[in-house]
């Protein structure tokens, strides 16, 4: 075919695909797209871009920004910036992969002089799957501790546990008198050794570190002093990190003919544990205080003022879409060419952001609980990211009648959540090398896809050796930052004001 008789490469792609010849094994007489295949079903489509959009921001970053940035007046500014950049976002990167059934990388075909951008997506994907399984692994760490008849971080233990280890503040200095003329301050366990007594009103108290804090720290992660300290890999998180991995690959060997069917598992139940969640944590003393603070009486609409609340607003929006991560335009390429792709796009965007709203009340009911227990306000208690899900929330559970049930579905939740997310991740690269070397994914695909997450696999090993966390911290801030936003823009002048300009100049010569 004479390419250059093509006004628009869409146009040229779409009779392309129906000259190629069913030689993949992996698709099958139905599918429209011979050369790559096509989803199943409709819904194996929807579920997996459900999954993808809603991980674990929805769960751990989302109910935190609302919290802090005026309770219920935060879903103002969330909605409108889900109306005027994240839906349009999301339904550009969706037509985009539907219309050319191309990746990330080969769909920049419409405008070569940009294809950097596909470029940058996927390896941005690339990184990001790398420190995502490590949280995977974590999860399921924590999922396999909790398999106890007492969780292990419900006590300060001898074995892990030093004297800083307290739920409660304790004494760390107070005065005393040996004579009458002589009072001076002292360290309160040399006080104890000598028998003396603490003058009343003379105490100096220090916040002790939780349990949990403790736990996650020495024992889970075996935390080093910092990153030039990188110690050793810790054995059980890369076990963890190879089962993580194994399951993804055991998902993904098929490409969507097997990840498709996956995702009716992993991206419904969390919905059933958010539920569960929800009616559980309704149920404890402190929970109406909890939801008070999150999107109650607390609610302070003066916020809307701050420039710094719609930021948060847009940032929360289009992180948790996944825009401009090349998963979307991944995904949308094994679509069939007529699909309402529109529609697809308000029922996935419209189903995460109800869904980090409804996680909300999970968390927040039962951290006000954790409140009401020790004592504290909930602003002293409410967390985000590691320290939420892995300190606060582990710390809530196993405070809570029935401690273990509740933290190893809080923990499978997580575990679901998180693989949803590294399915589409992995697929955005197994797509894009299918783009490159189409003959070669034909015969190969299920190698290369487990050689893809074996060479991952050893490059997260940096990431669970005792300074990971730190490398994972560096990961998430460099990669998930201005990088996204930076692609996110050239795209959008590349597909919205070059490419369009072009066709419609093209079209008016012709």
């Amino acid at each position: 075919m004479d390419k250059l008789k093509c006004l628009s490469f869409f146009k040229c792609r779409r009779k392309e695909n129906a000259e190629v010849a069913p030689e993949n094994l992996h698709v099958n007489e139905n599918d429209e797209n011979q050369e790559r295949g096509n989803w199943s079903k409709k819904s194996d489509y929807l579920l997996s871009m459900v999954g993808y959009a809603v991980g674990l921001g929805n769960v751990w970053r989302f109910p935190y920004l609302t919290y802090n940035n005026g309770g219920g007046a935060f879903l103002i500014p969330y909605v409108i910036m889900l109306a005027l950049a994240g839906l349009p976002l999301f339904f550009l990167e969706c037509s985009m992969g539907q219309f050319s059934s191309l990746g990330p990388v080969a769909v920049w075909r419409l405008l070569p002089l940009f294809q950097g951008v596909g470029i940058t997506m996927v390896l941005i994907s690339l990184f990001v799957t790398i420190y995502y399984n490590v949280i995977i692994a974590y999860s399921l760490y924590y999922l396999f501790a909790s398999f106890q008849r007492e969780l292990p971080w419900s006590k300060c233990s001898i074995s892990w546990a030093d004297g800083n280890c307290s739920r409660s503040p304790f004494v760390t200095h107070c005065n005393v008198s040996i004579s009458i003329n002589e009072i001076f301050q002292a360290n309160k366990s040399w006080v104890d050794a000598n028998n003396l007594t603490c003058i009343n009103g003379t105490e100096v108290y220090q916040t002790g570190q939780l349990p949990s804090e403790q736990y996650w720290n020495k024992v889970a992660l075996q935390r080093s002093s910092g990153l030039d300290e990188t110690g050793v890999i810790v054995w059980y998180l890369a076990l963890c990190l190879l089962l993580a991995w194994l399951i993804v690959g055991a998902a993904l060997f098929k490409g969507i003919k097997s990840s498709g069917k996956v995702v009716y598992f992993t991206a419904l139940f969390p919905y059933v544990v958010l539920l569960i969640l929800v009616i559980r944590g309704a149920t404890l003393e402190g929970a109406a205080k909890g939801i008070s603070y999150y999107i109650g009486a607390q609610s302070n609409f003066a916020k809307l003022k701050d420039a710094e609340v719609w930021k948060d607003a847009a940032t929360q929006i289009f992180y948790s879409l996944s825009v401009a991560w090349g998963g979307l335009v991944a995904l949308s390429s094994y679509n069939k060419f007529n699909n309402n792709c529109y529609s697809d796009a308000i029922v996935v965007c419209v189903t995460n952001c109800l869904t980090s709203v409804f996680a909300g009340f999970a968390i927040f009911s039962i951290l006000g609980h954790m409140a009401h227990i020790s004592g504290k306000e909930v602003t002293q208690v409410v967390k985000s990211g590691f320290d939420l899900a892995f300190i606060a929330y582990p710390e809530a559970l196993a405070q809570l009648p029935g401690g273990p049930f509740w933290s190893v579905l809080f923990f499978f939740m997580l575990l679901t959540l998180g693989l949803d997310s590294q399915f589409a991740s992995i697929e955005t690269i197994t797509t894009t090398i299918q783009d490159l070397f189409p003959k070669v994914m034909k015969k190969m695909r299920a190698p290369i896809t487990l050689g893809c997450c074996l060479v991952l696999f050893f490059l997260g090993l940096i990431c669970v050796t005792q300074a990971g966390i730190y490398w994972v911290n560096l990961i998430d801030h460099f990669c998930a930052g201005w990088g996204i936003l930076i692609a996110a823009i050239l795209e959008i002048i590349g597909v919205v004001w070059i490419y369009v300009n072009l066709d419609l100049v093209s079209d008016t010569v012709s």
